[in-house]
């Protein structure tokens, strides 16, 4: 099963799985402050939540994703909506649990920024690690995470930064959350994650108790 941090934790060797006995750490930006204009207000009417193998994501015929071919998720609008979209998307399919045929053209393709390569090279190897006796290329299972809210730290038609609440099974059947922030940035007419600092998202990952002072995800999400 997939613990919580766990929505984003994508590179970490267990997938998913954040650090929550330790202190809250003061997560990192690497977007330009200067960019980041606002926090609009987003609207989700008209948005569907459909199954991911056991997550639950948001799509919207306006703002994305456009094309969800093979397992993939690209095509996302340049407004507030489509930007939060993306991240929620990219992120999730950059995991390591759906195997290779996903996260290695989602990191290669929607990821981008001077630590995306260390991303990679991260997740082939968290994948090796995890897949045990499967054969090379399958999935690892399904996910059993729910995005629960966001809270934009700002947003720009250049680029965006969105804190994500993720909440999980953990252990003792007590569920835990964590709060990841994820930038985007509007490049090659699409919207693509900037990668987290050395490759990996526990420097931008933090344990949140509950979702106080989060937007929260309207039904689907939650």
């Amino acid at each position: 099963m997939i613990a919580a941090g766990t929505l984003i934790g994508l590179a970490m060797p267990v997938a998913f799985r954040t650090e929550t006995d330790r202190t809250p750490i003061a997560i990192r930006t690497t977007v330009q402050a200067g960019l980041l204009l606002g926090a609009p207000q987003v609207s989700f009417t008209g948005v569907a939540w459909r199954d991911y193998h056991g997550v639950v994501l948001p799509y919207s015929a306006d703002d994305g994703p456009r094309d969800a071919g093979d397992d993939l998720a690209k095509g996302f609008a340049r407004t507030p909506r489509g930007a939060l979209l993306a991240a929620v998307h990219i992120v999730v399919r950059a995991n390591v649990r759906w195997g290779p045929k996903v996260f290695e053209p989602t990191i290669e393709e929607q990821v981008i920024g001077p630590d995306a390569e260390a991303l990679l090279v991260a997740a082939r190897e968290a994948y090796e690690e995890l897949r045990g006796d499967r054969p090379d290329g399958d999935a690892l299972g399904r996910g059993y995470v729910v995005l629960e809210g966001f809270r934009w730290q700002g947003y720009s038609p250049a680029a965006a930064s969105v804190d994500l609440v993720s909440a999980g099974p953990g252990d003792s059947e007590v569920t835990v959350r964590a709060v990841t922030r994820v930038q985007v940035q509007w490049q090659g007419g699409d919207w693509r994650v900037v990668g987290p600092p050395g490759g990996t998202w526990a420097g931008s990952a933090a344990p949140v108790e509950s979702t106080d002072g989060y937007v929260r995800f309207p039904g689907g999400g939650a």
